[in-house]
């Protein structure tokens, strides 16, 4: 995996929304629930989990789209509707950032892969770790660990 360096600039399709990363990432990962699918217009998303507290937004605002459930809020640029990240309620302690929206996307490869349950059967990748649903909150800390070593 090539590295990282902080700190990472991103923002929508149009520009509208940008943000900054100064917290390193936690984990990457792609989820391929059709959720996801839906939402990206893709085969999946991809997430670069960072710090809440290492997020920033530096330009605009976002709003809710997607589900406009109680636990987690997808951002979007109200303009261009990008997906840039998604926040949880109540606070997890991190935000998902939609990777793609990173000016420099190049460093990312999936360490987690999400949902392999609802994956097209063309779109699983070669990732350390695969889950048919989400990983067990037991299998969390050990999953972040590993990714810190990286």
């Amino acid at each position: 995996m090539a590295k990282w360096t902080l700190p990472m600039e991103g923002g929508c399709r149009c520009g509208e929304v940008r943000f900054r990363v100064s917290a390193a990432p936690m984990f990457t990962a792609i989820c391929h629930c059709t959720g996801c699918q839906k939402m990206t217009g893709g085969a999946y998303s991809t997430t670069v989990a960072v710090p809440r507290g290492g997020f920033a937004l530096t330009k605009g605002e976002t709003v809710i789209g997607g589900l406009h459930g109680e636990r987690l809020h997808h951002q979007h640029c109200d303009y261009c509707k990008s997906w840039v990240y998604t926040d949880f309620e109540p606070d997890m302690g991190f935000v998902n950032v939609r990777a793609t929206m990173l000016d420099d996307p190049s460093w990312v490869t999936p360490f987690v892969q999400n949902y392999t349950s609802e994956a097209l059967p063309w779109a699983l990748v070669d990732s350390p770790h695969s889950y048919e649903k989400f990983p067990s909150m037991e299998e969390y800390q050990p999953l972040l660990a590993e990714f810190a070593r990286l």
